[in-house]
């Protein structure tokens, strides 16, 4: 009756299939059917850290080989000491190495005189000595019924015990088990399938001996808010996977769309599909779940553009307009003194208290406006004249020369002096003519300020000679070509993709074949006003259970060791600050030793494929100590989408084939 009772009460418990897996075994060995058994041997040595097993050549065939990384469970011969029984529970090696065992020497010995000796056969005696050998493995944990939670495995990352090592039977687990142990720390709510169980890189099985068919699945709830890292060589399936991490987000917040996801694609494959590859896009795959942010828009993907507004952000349009000057290879003189002027920040021309300091610096802001409106680049002149610093001078586009200034520059050109410009064109028409009397009076004293200075400095004379030039020099026609990053309106995309964001969507940030100081600008505008935006509502309180995931490609390029620049500040915040404000990111890179090592430390997902540097998977396995006992697995094995992933639910890695991206079946 006691024995019904406890069964009864443990039908349902995960734990059943490991009782179900060692009666079978019992069976089997009663019935001599060895070759069936899953028994691997018996433990040699034991200790809290590592267990140093026994086994044979029979028992390793049978159980279609042990390779190195294989998982194996250790379990006591029997549940019952002195009459009471215990829960079923059992203990997780990963197999490190081969060991020697007290007669390593002797078998040494006699395989050197049968070599010496050439004998071709052995006896029977001398064969079943030589074949047994020794395995060193490492404790992973213990799994045991939850002593709280009913119907529920409890994991721990240590032993509380052991006794003596001839009380333990090894086996290696079948496809239950294996699901049990890779899967039962996975929570049910939002798990999705990424991949299946794969032990080591080869695959060739023995005589009649199947591979595991187990499926691995992870919690998207192990992303949110969370920093995920991306690790591997390329064209080894890192970006397949995310995709697929992205996928798994998608499909399971479709109902509560609680994740919003910004993806800063620098290569253009998650927006545009693949022929080439067979690669399917995140966007062709969830056309309604997406939307696609492209600077040059691809025939066959649906997009919205994406520009920059050249006026509004003038000192972050003349780096960009510098950078794109310097890779179309002009390298004039007047132009590498244009591409060297520095403008100052907007708005904080606008927070300088009104006097001189205050009207050059706008005077800069109105120069670099008319090299653009010259250049034709479309502008919205009245919400710029809203914009625009106002000083102490009555128009927005008055650079504020003094009335001898002027007088000399229009009677130079035997025209009138107008009243002062007004309009950008007016504006333009003026420093063209300031640029032609300059260039010929120089020296005139019409350029000295009543307090004895300079009106012009070295870089106003640049920006004049690059919007006015001499005979002979192109001049503002030089960026003419670029006008198509710039959209008088684009300002106004950054809030529509928060609000995107805010509903749930993927929004994918086409910046495929970009320049990368353009890339550098959208990748910070945008991350910059993703964390106001969270924050604002972290600090309203209004931040509830909605999460924004960013995704980063070339990671190096942005979380460098030791960097603490303003230009990459903001990716800083979201490393050390992010989860306060839900902000989950996920970051991809070939090379661990170049990403800062705060983030490594404070990363908590990992994805790892083959990495070919000694000094990578130290540094990996520096930052966790689980993947100590898998470098030189990480190092040899190479085959695409061979993924060693460790999250917040998983206690020890994982290695995996991952699934191919493609639409789910059930779509």
């Amino acid at each position: 009756m006691k024995e019904f009772l406890n069964n009864a009460a443990n039908q349902n418990h995960p734990l059943r299939i490991l009782k179900e897996f060692l009666e079978k075994e019992e069976l089997l060995e009663k019935s001599k059917q060895y070759d069936q058994m899953r028994f691997v041997g018996y433990v040699l040595d034991i200790g809290y850290n590592e267990v140093t097993i026994i086994t044979s050549d029979p028992f390793k065939i049978a159980v279609g080989g042990v390779p190195r990384n294989s998982l194996l469970i250790m379990c006591p011969s029997t549940y019952e000491y002195s009459g009471i029984s215990i829960p079923p529970h059992f203990t997780l090696l990963r197999v490190l190495d081969a060991a020697s065992t007290p007669l390593s020497g002797e078998v040494q010995q006699t395989y050197f005189e049968l070599q010496k000796k050439s004998m071709p056969e052995l006896d029977v005696f001398t064969q079943s000595e030589l074949q047994w050998g020794a395995l060193k493995t490492g404790v992973l944990g213990m799994f045991y019924p939850h002593p709280q939670i009913a119907n529920s495995v409890e994991f721990s990352g240590d032993l509380n015990n052991f006794v003596s090592a001839h009380k333990y039977r090894i086996y290696s687990p079948d496809d239950k088990l294996l699901d049990l142990v890779n899967n039962c720390m996975v929570p049910n709510q939002n798990r999705f399938k990424i991949g299946n169980l794969r032990l080591t890189e080869c695959r060739l099985p023995l005589p009649n001996k199947k591979q595991p068919d187990v499926d691995i699945f992870l919690s998207t709830d192990d992303f949110l808010g969370c920093r995920t890292a991306m690790f591997g060589k390329t064209r080894l399936g890192k970006s397949n996977v995310v995709k697929l991490i992205i996928q798994s987000l998608i499909e399971t917040t479709k109902e509560t769309k609680n994740v919003g996801q910004l993806i800063f694609d620098i290569n253009g494959e998650y927006a545009n599909d693949n022929p080439q590859d067979d690669n399917k896009s995140i966007a062709s795959v969830y056309p309604d779940f997406c939307s696609v942010y492209a600077l040059t828009p691809k025939p066959n993907t649906v997009s919205k553009p994406l520009k920059l507004n050249f006026y509004e952000s003038p000192n972050q349009s003349k780096l960009v307009l510098a950078s794109l000057l310097r890779d179309s290879g002009r390298t004039s003189g007047y132009i590498a003194t244009f591409n060297s002027v520095e403008l100052p920040i907007l708005e904080e021309v606008k927070e300088l208290p009104p006097g001189d300091e205050r009207v050059r610096a706008t005077r800069k802001l109105q120069m670099h406006w008319a090299v653009l409106k010259k250049s034709g680049y479309t502008v919205d002149e009245v919400r710029l004249r809203q914009l625009a610093p106002a000083g102490n001078l009555v128009s927005r586009f008055n650079p504020g020369f003094n009335k001898a200034l002027r007088k000399a520059i229009y009677e130079n050109e035997r025209l009138e002096v107008p009243d002062a410009p007004n309009t950008l064109d007016e504006l333009v028409r003026e420093l063209e003519i300031l640029s032609r009397f300059r260039r010929n009076n120089s020296s005139s004293h019409a350029f000295i300020s009543s307090s004895g200075n300079q009106i012009l400095d070295a870089d106003d004379i640049a920006i004049l000679e690059f919007l006015e030039p001499p005979a002979g020099r192109a001049g503002v026609s030089l960026i003419q070509p670029f006008r198509i990053y710039h959209d008088k309106s684009a300002s106004d995309f950054i809030a529509e993709i928060l609000k995107l964001l805010d509903e749930g969507k993927t929004v994918i940030l086409d910046l495929g074949n970009a320049n990368e100081v353009v890339m550098q600008y959208f990748s910070r505008e945008l991350s910059d006003a993703v964390f106001r935006h969270q924050t604002m509502k972290f600090t309203s309180n209004d931040l509830g259970d909605h999460f924004i995931q960013l995704y980063f490609e070339e990671a190096h390029n942005l979380f460098k060791d030791n960097d603490n620049s303003e230009e990459t500040r903001i990716y800083r915040r979201f490393a050390k600050e992010g989860a306060k404000y839900h902000i989950g990111m996920v970051y991809s890179t070939q090379s661990p030793t170049t990403i800062n090592s705060d983030l490594l430390a404070q990363t908590e997902n990992f994805f790892v494929a083959h990495l070919a540097s000694q000094d990578d998977v130290n540094r990996l396995a520096k930052v966790n100590v689980v993947y100590e006992s898998l470098k030189n697995d990480i190092l040899n094995a190479k085959t695409l989408g061979f993924i060693r992933m460790l999250t917040r639910s998983h206690r020890f890695v994982v290695s995996m084939q991952a699934l191919k991206f493609s639409l789910l079946e059930s779509e």
